[in-house]
Parts: C-alpha cells; structure tokens; sequence
C-alpha cells in the first residue's frame, strides 16, 4: 500500500510477539522435572532461549526502524481529535459528571448526549448545555473541560507512573 510508512514492520513485530509467546510455553514445559526417568524436558531451553532473543533483537531491530521514519503532526492530530465534535471525550464527561450524578446516571445521560448530538448534528457540549439537569450542578467551564479533548489524558499519567517506578 502506498500511502503507508514502514506497514510490513508492524506486521514483523505482531508476528515477532506470537512466535515469543508460543516460545514461552516451550520454556514453561523445559521447566517439568521427571519423576523417576530424567527424559530431558529442559533440553527445551536449548532452542526455546536462542530462539526468543533472535526473535527479540529482530522485532526490537524493526521497531527502531519504524519509529525512525515517525512524523508527528500535532495540527493533523488536534484537528482529528476535534472531528468527533467531543464524542471522543464521552468517558470523560461520564467520569466527571459521576461525582455529582453516581456512574449510572453519568452513563445514562452522557449516552443519551452523544446520541442526540449525532443525530442533531451538534456538538457533545452544546447538547450538554442544554440539559437542564445539569444546571446548578456542573458550571459552563466544567462542561469544557470535560468536553476538551487535550485535557484529557485518563490514566495515561498512572500508567507512565507505573513504568518510571518499575524502571527505576
């Protein structure tokens, strides 16, 4: 396909990442001991091993390559993120309405919100604007920030979180 960057290295990683599963369960049958007859189960290791790292190094090699030719286009992606005129940001709302609503009645009203601004044409927060429901317990600014799809990051900070304090 020409309109696409380094395809078939994606598709070597995804293949490199089934083959190191299927070797991990050659690695769990080396681990068998024998009861009475020492058959060799550990012999396993001997390809099992040499063959992971191989298989590692050359998904590691074709990720390096792939992320060599990556192109961030923040106004390309701020403007995708936009398109979906705040329906991206629906779990968002759902989760910072659920303070004030309970999570059910957040789900409920945020799910017939981004049904109405589809079939409205509108956008999440003009739908929003209008429920009165919501008068009295969330302010305009709120509903914008809930509905802003940069200010949005869910548990991506929990998650690098996590990996700085494993790494470290």
């Amino acid at each position: 396909m020409p309109q696409k960057r380094n395809p078939i290295s994606s598709e070597v990683i995804l293949a490199a990442s089934k083959m190191l599963r299927a070797n991990a369960s050659l690695g769990l049958d080396a681990m068998v001991t024998d009861f009475e007859r020492a058959s060799g189960p550990w012999h396993l290791e001997w390809v099992a091993i040499p063959e992971a790292f191989v298989t590692a190094v050359g998904a590691l090699h074709q990720t390096n390559f792939a992320l060599g030719g990556l192109v961030v286009k923040v106004d390309s992606m701020k403007r995708n993120l936009y398109s979906t005129k705040g329906l991206i940001v629906g779990e968002a709302v759902m989760m910072g309405l659920a303070r004030q609503l309970g999570r059910q009645g957040a789900h409920d009203l945020v799910y017939e919100a981004c049904k109405s601004a589809i079939e409205q044409d509108k956008s999440l927060l003009e739908v929003l604007e209008a429920v009165p429901s919501l008068n009295g317990i969330v302010t305009r600014e709120q509903l914008v920030a809930f509905c802003d799809p940069l200010k949005y990051m869910g548990a991506s900070g929990l998650m690098v979180d996590e990996m700085v304090r494993r790494a470290t």
